[in-house]
């Protein structure tokens, strides 16, 4: 499989990106902004729906504390969270002069502060970037994409991760990844409970304990895959909104194309060791097992068609 940059396309093709840019900038901004309170509050309904059901008044004063926590957790350390699970370290300017080379350059025609830079150990070419605001911003790359992109590539995969800065949605994914834990651990929350009683202890026949141990060990078994739809709900219109604006702010969305077509090849060769629950923050999506059935991303053809308004074949030839 041969990779190549379409050079000398008519400028024409560019208008598609740059309408696109136009389109999703100013809502991806409110909106995400919106979307970050409705998960905070939706964690927090969940909590208490499911102590009130679970334990009564002091059943959801036990899920209230929990998810103010969680909440406090989401919002500052969902970042850390994220880069601690990656395994990602950070990197000095004379460490990667080239990394630091770009992303300054980006920065500065994006108007943003410079972000906090990570390598990760893994040879599976990918990147994401994380944080709470663009002032508390990280972007993290792994090892393989450093070896295996040009400059102008690299630098399209920046723009785009930048792009999810700018576009303020690095904390509405982050906090999403919060939310499919913390339904997760109501699912066993509820599970525990409900086959020893609930919160208060004791309580009902053997019949009553029977059916609601299934109903808990149906909920354990739906849980994740709810989880999982959240993330496949908010991902697939941030990465198309990412890719418009990394693309505006470089002028070449024929870059940033190229790369996403190397980065699809290669990650089917070396698939990534991911958590399903941060698999929505990467470029390209890792191959997960049975969760790669929930795709958190578009599919590579349809963002590079929409990128250049050309066929993904133009970018990657059988």
């Amino acid at each position: 499989m041969q990779i190549q940059l379409a050079k000398g396309l008519p400028a024409a093709s560019f208008a598609g990106v740059y309408h696109l840019h136009r389109r999703t900038k100013y809502p991806e901004f409110m909106t995400n902004a919106l979307k970050t309170t409705f998960l905070l509050a939706l964690i927090t309904g969940l909590f208490l729906a499911v102590g009130s059901v679970l334990g009564g008044q002091r059943g959801m004063v036990f899920a209230f504390v929990l998810a103010v926590v969680l909440n406090f957790t989401s919002y500052f350390f969902s970042d850390k969270i994220a880069l601690t699970m990656s395994r990602a370290q950070p990197v000095t300017r004379e460490q990667l002069p080239r990394l630091y080379a770009i992303v300054e350059r980006l920065c500065g025609k994006a108007n943003l502060p410079m972000p906090k830079l990570y390598v990760t150990p893994d040879d599976s070419p990918n990147a994401f970037a994380t944080g709470r605001n663009p002032q508390h911003a990280s972007v993290a790359v792994t090892r393989g994409i450093l070896d295996l992109l040009n400059d102008d590539e690299m630098e399209g995969v920046l723009a785009h991760e930048l792009g999810h800065v700018r576009n303020r949605d690095i904390l509405i994914s982050s906090v999403a990844a919060t939310l499919a834990g913390a339904i997760t651990m109501l699912a066993r929350m509820a599970y525990w409970a409900e086959l020893f009683g609930g919160f208060g202890g004791g309580g009902g026949d053997s019949r009553d304990r029977r059916g609601g141990a299934i109903s808990a060990l149906a909920m354990l078994i739906l849980a994740p895959i709810a989880a999982v739809m959240i993330q496949l709900a908010i991902s697939r219109s941030r990465e198309y909104g990412a890719d418009a604006t990394g693309a505006h702010l470089t002028g070449n969305p024929y870059a940033l194309a190229s790369a996403l077509a190397k980065l699809d090849a290669y990650s089917k060769r070396i698939p990534m060791a991911a958590s399903p629950s941060t698999a929505h923050l990467w470029i390209v999506q890792p191959r997960l097992d049975w969760a790669s059935l929930f795709s958190t991303h578009p599919p590579i053809p349809k963002r590079i068609e929409r990128l250049t308004n050309q066929p993904a074949d133009l970018y990657i030839n059988r």
